[in-house]
């Protein structure tokens, strides 16, 4: 599997804190059959100050400490990134890295507050050629009043990605309903796992995809951590890559489904 969401680089944001940590998270990814991992730290102006050139230095020091010790994970570039102004030109100077080098990045909105402008500000920076992925809006507080922005969103040609652990509850019974919800639905491109830590935020991937596979069916869901991941590695055209009709993939269980998980919240 491809993990393209983690903050395993260690000491330069919330993640892992020393090396160690960061050596023992890669232990446990790729115990979980993760083979191949985006470090993708915060990039936030006035709190994670990381940039592109700072990242891939990084990166490359722990990718030498893995080989090392004969740690099998792949390491690749990427940061998790806030809508600021400027953000087009520093993903086209370097300054903010995309997903190895891809049309590719992940943009993390604010928790508690809408963008402002967010449609205009994705569809701006689409049409610079750019696949901005959405990291996990079930986690978002606003989520519940505008889920059909993200669907207009994905219209417009954005990605979704779902964290695993919203899955499984580690983030609370609302989170989950949504993780759960906006991949039965057929709106979610990715899961990944977030990954902060070796604790309540591993990374581990088969939890949340043996929920996946109850939702959408084994084929669906192995393109949720295996084709799509290798698709934005390989910078190969999203279109070519979209969401399955979920009309076609067990609605009965997904009503039922959704239903219970709603009233329960």
């Amino acid at each position: 599997m491809i993990d393209l969401h983690s903050h395993i680089l260690p000491g330069i944001d919330d993640g892992a804190k020393t090396l160690d940590e960061s050596l023992a998270m890669a232990r446990i990814a790729v115990d979980d059959g993760i083979h191949t991992m985006a470090c993708t730290p915060h990039i936030y102006p006035g709190m994670y100050m990381n940039d592109g050139p700072g990242i891939a230095q990084a990166c490359a020091r722990l990718q030498a400490e893995l080989d090392q010790r004969d740690i099998t994970l792949k390491l690749v570039v990427g940061a998790d990134v806030h809508l600021v102004p400027g953000l087009i030109d520093g993903l086209k100077s370097g300054q903010v890295p995309t997903l190895h080098g891809s049309r590719y990045f992940l943009l993390e909105p604010s928790h508690t507050t809408p963008p402002p402008q967010l449609e205009a500000s994705v569809f701006h920076l689409i049409t610079e050629g750019y696949t901005p992925i959405i990291t996990h809006p079930e986690r978002l507080s606003w989520v519940e009043s505008h889920y059909p922005v993200f669907l207009r969103l994905i219209e417009q040609g954005a990605w979704m990605q779902v964290t695993a652990g919203a899955l499984t509850g580690v983030f609370g019974k609302r989170a989950r309903y949504w993780g759960e919800r906006f991949i039965g639905e057929g709106h979610t491109h990715l899961l990944a796992t977030d990954a902060h830590s070796t604790g309540r935020r591993l990374p581990r991937l088969t939890e949340g995809l043996a929920v996946a596979r109850r939702l959408v069916g084994d084929q669906e869901a192995s393109r949720l951590v295996n084709e799509r991941p290798a698709a934005v590695l390989d910078n190969l055209p999203p279109q070519d890559f979209g969401l399955t009709p979920m009309e076609a993939v067990r609605p009965s269980v997904i009503s039922t489904w959704f239903s219970r998980r709603r009233a329960s919240l």
